[in-house]
């Protein structure tokens, strides 16, 4: 099979007959083999009906319905496992992401050799309350991330070689971040194209607000840690403890020293634990002792992560 599309959607009933309408009159025009898989979160209005009764029509279209809400990032996973095709197309489900844009896609994929192309929609038909905060995010992608020639990291219309999303876990809210999860896989080759972004014909988006915004940026630095410190939580844990354990110690001796130095020379002295430092000392090396343990707890569940990609799926057609 050539390309699998899939779309993760939540509540677009309106928008999904043209959707698919769309990429069907592209895919015959160019003729390519393809399914377009949808993948329905936790929809509460007609959506999966529709998408019932476009399978009932057409052997090209799968269906994923979630029981209830996961979010993006569970939607493009579960549509990740189901797809077949050697590239693997991700739009949403809006209208507001081209069909047209597949053919080009799909021949950066398989004629000059990407692993990943992200769509940029240079031009956004977008308020500037999500514009706005949407270039500060990706400027701090980009510098995070290393991957300077990506202007739009968030675009949810993108083009992966199949190696790519076989290899890549998406939990939580990582979907803002698949071309870092795919660099850090070892797939090097990201590039993006400047794709056609449309005003949206129906509805009100269901991505949006601040909460979004202040997430992104916490996502990106889990992220960031997990990508450094995920498979070796000692080297930071262990170190940063260590490291205060020492510090604490010496404080201690500093103390003990100092008492003993005023005893034997007729000084005034204070009893050890009359000194503020013997506290703070004591502080020092128990935080030290934690974080030491908190490494080595980690070390431990690393080694037998839990499955954090267990959704439940009403129904898969």
């Amino acid at each position: 099979m050539d390309i699998s599309v899939v779309i993760p959607l939540y509540n677009e009933e309106e928008s999904i007959p043209e959707l698919y309408a769309w990429i069907e009159r592209v895919m015959k025009a160019n003729g390519y083999s393809y399914e377009v898989i949808f993948v329905n979160d936790g929809s509460t209005d007609r959506s999966w009906e529709i998408i019932e009764q476009l399978k009932a029509n057409s052997k090209a279209v799968k269906g994923i319905k979630f029981r209830r809400n996961y979010g993006k990032s569970p939607a493009l996973f579960c549509g990740f496992e189901q797809a077949e095709g050697e590239v693997v197309i991700t739009m949403d489900a809006d209208l507001q992401d081209s069909p047209d844009e597949i053919p080009k896609l799909y021949d950066m994929i398989t004629k000059e050799g990407y692993d990943l192309v992200s769509g940029w929609k240079q031009k956004r038909y977008d308020p500037l309350s999500k514009t706005i905060p949407t270039k500060l995010f990706n400027a701090t992608a980009r510098r995070v991330s290393g991957i300077k020639n990506l202007h739009d990291f968030n675009c949810g219309l993108k083009a992966y070689r199949k190696a790519v999303v076989k290899n890549i876990e998406v939990y939580g809210e990582m979907h803002r971040y698949i071309p870092y999860l795919a660099k850090n896989a070892g797939f090097k080759k990201i590039g993006e194209k400047v794709v056609q972004h449309q005003a949206r014909k129906f509805g009100k988006t269901k991505f949006g607000g601040m909460n979004r915004f202040f997430n992104g940026y916490l996502d990106l630095i889990t992220l960031w840690f997990l990508s450094t410190f995920g498979i070796k939580p000692m080297h930071f844990f262990g170190l940063l403890g260590s490291l205060m354990f020492i510090l604490g110690f010496i404080s201690v001796i500093i103390v003990g020293v100092t008492k003993l130095y005023s005893m034997y020379n007729g000084l005034p002295y204070r009893l050890v634990t009359d000194s503020p430092y013997f506290y703070l000392s004591l502080t020092a090396m128990i935080i030290g002792t934690q974080l030491f343990l908190a490494g080595f707890i980690g070390e431990l569940i690393s080694r037998n992560s839990p499955e954090r990609n267990n959704y439940q799926i009403e129904k898969i057609i």
